[in-house]
């Protein structure tokens, strides 16, 4: 008698700059992995694109060399989830799977002008009470209506029915399940809570929304939860079930084990993304915050989470590498920030393409103040990380305002996690425990743990719990009077970024 063969559940992680494919066993481990770079696209000052059919040809690639690496045959697979860059915005033919124009980036700026005009005399938060996000260039429905408004014949095409809309969870579920030939063209609660054309409270398309914003409900998805199937793999995942989409943040939110109110993760990647978990009622941001869907298992009620999104952060370490040459490659701006005590009085305020949370100016544009002629790279490198801290810092302020929770550790993931200088330096300025886990790639690990708990492979929230365990902790050495007095000069730092952009 044949031994039954070893089950595993794979994550397809599409990022900003890359797509990766993690296979995870029984116990969260890691058993394969592929990875592949693709192309990012610049056509204008503040226009960031991909090309889909690039993307989906990466998803292939690494899907591929992770079976491969593995020795793992597909059919070893219980299920496959989804963990996605948000925001970043396709519309496609439904009959021909042919995008009609570059995806936009969640980090693109084109809608500036549309964002100040559908404000209006309500304001940035016009839409807020229902979709729990402010006007801002970051969120893809007014990509979508850019695309209406700027691709000849698309508005009249999207009317009748002929063009999808998705994020990039959507396009993947709609291409591995087939695409034109019966291809599911769904989302999950988490990623349509970031097109700001959901309703938080109904978890359903907001129709006075659509209708503000000028977008045909023909050509959205449907809204599923994060866990379930949604369909069966063709091609590259024959017979594989579909089973989780999570926005990248709420993925890592659900991977890092925050699963009850309180809980709260920052991921270190292109950008920062701290989440808090509020429970299954949204808590409405005071403070510059988002409101968005934490993650819904199956049937069970939506969890929610407050968001602090910052737009750079490890992108800046990428910038001082590639545009300036100060280092040459990444880690060694670690080497090169230890080389000084401290900043010199320099701050960097990476407001490239304007500022998020808690502000969301896109008038802004990045700084770097406090130079003299004592600063040396090593201080603008150590400026390059502190910014990150600093950044994050706003974002717990403005949490604990908001929730009345107290922060009182912070779970931790990402590449820059890597960074102890960084690590130690996010301790000091939050004053509380910074805690990394073993598995860091608890983005992918929560698009699996959702795909798992789909399919029965996990049985409870309770099980996968009992998977998370530290790996290192750093706890704050900064006296509170300095921490203090650097925070009100980060501060003066950001005032110095505001009103760049003017529209005269």
């Amino acid at each position: 008698m044949t031994e039954p063969q070893q089950q595993y559940v794979a994550a397809i992680d599409q990022g900003t700059t890359s797509s990766r494919c993690i296979i995870f066993d029984h116990e969260g481990h890691i058993v394969a992995d592929a990875q592949e770079e693709f192309e990012q696209i610049f056509p204008r000052p503040g226009w960031v694109e991909h090309n889909p059919l690039a993307i989906w040809d990466s998803v292939v690639h690494v899907v591929e060399g992770a079976l491969a690496s593995g020795g793992i045959d597909r059919s070893q697979l219980a299920a496959v989830g989804i963990t996605n860059q948000r925001e970043t915005t396709v519309l496609w033919d439904a009959a021909t799977g042919e995008p009609v124009h570059n995806a936009i980036v969640w980090q693109d700026t084109r809608t500036d002008q549309l964002i100040e005009e559908l404000a209006g005399e309500a304001g940035q938060y016009r839409f807020a009470e229902r979709c729990g996000l402010p006007l801002a260039t970051y969120f893809s429905g007014p990509k979508a209506r850019w695309l209406l408004d700027n691709v000849a014949g698309l508005r009249e095409r999207a009317e009748r029915g002929e063009i999808k809309f998705g994020t990039i969870d959507t396009w993947l579920i709609w291409k591995l399940t087939g695409g034109p030939d019966g291809g599911v063209h769904a989302t999950d609660v988490t990623n349509a809570s970031r097109t700001m054309l959901m309703n938080l409270r109904t978890g359903q398309w907001d129709d006075s929304i659509l209708s503000a914003m000028g977008l045909p409900r023909a050509m959205l998805p449907e809204i599923r939860s994060s866990a379930e199937a949604y369909g069966t793999g063709r091609g590259v995942l024959e017979g594989v079930p579909v089973a989780s989409a999570l926005g990248d943040q709420q993925a890592a939110l659900f991977g890092q084990c925050c699963y009850d109110v309180g809980d709260a993760k920052n991921t270190y990647g292109t950008g920062s993304f701290l989440l808090l978990n509020t429970g299954t009622d949204p808590i409405f941001s005071k403070s510059g915050l988002l409101t968005t869907a934490g993650y819904k298992i199956g049937d069970q009620p939506t969890v929610y989470a407050l968001e602090g999104a910052i737009a750079i952060t490890g992108a800046l370490v990428q910038w001082l590498r590639d545009n300036l040459g100060l280092i040459s490659s990444s880690a060694e701006i670690e080497t090169l920030a230890a080389t000084v005590e401290d900043n010199g009085g320099c701050y960097f305020v990476p407001a490239f393409s304007g500022l998020f949370a808690p502000y969301w100016r896109s008038d802004a544009r990045g700084v770097i103040v406090g130079l003299t002629r004592y600063v040396t790279k090593g201080h603008i490198a150590r400026a390059t990380l502190e910014a990150t801290a600093w950044q994050s810092r706003e974002i717990v302020d403005a949490m604990n305002a908001d929730s009345g929770v107290t922060l009182n550790s912070l779970k931790v993931d990402g590449g820059m996690t890597a960074n102890n200088l960084l690590m130690q330096h996010q301790a000091d300025v939050l004053g509380v425990p910074v805690v990394r886990p073993m598995i860091a790639e608890t983005t992918a690990l929560g698009a699996a743990y959702a795909a798992g708990l789909a399919v029965g492979y996990w049985g409870s929230i309770e099980e996968l719990r009992a998977h998370w365990h530290k790996a290192a902790e750093w706890q704050p050495q900064m006296d509170p009077a300095e921490r203090d007095r650097e925070y009100r000069q980060w501060k003066k730092a950001v005032e110095r970024t505001f009103d760049w952009v003017g529209r005269d």
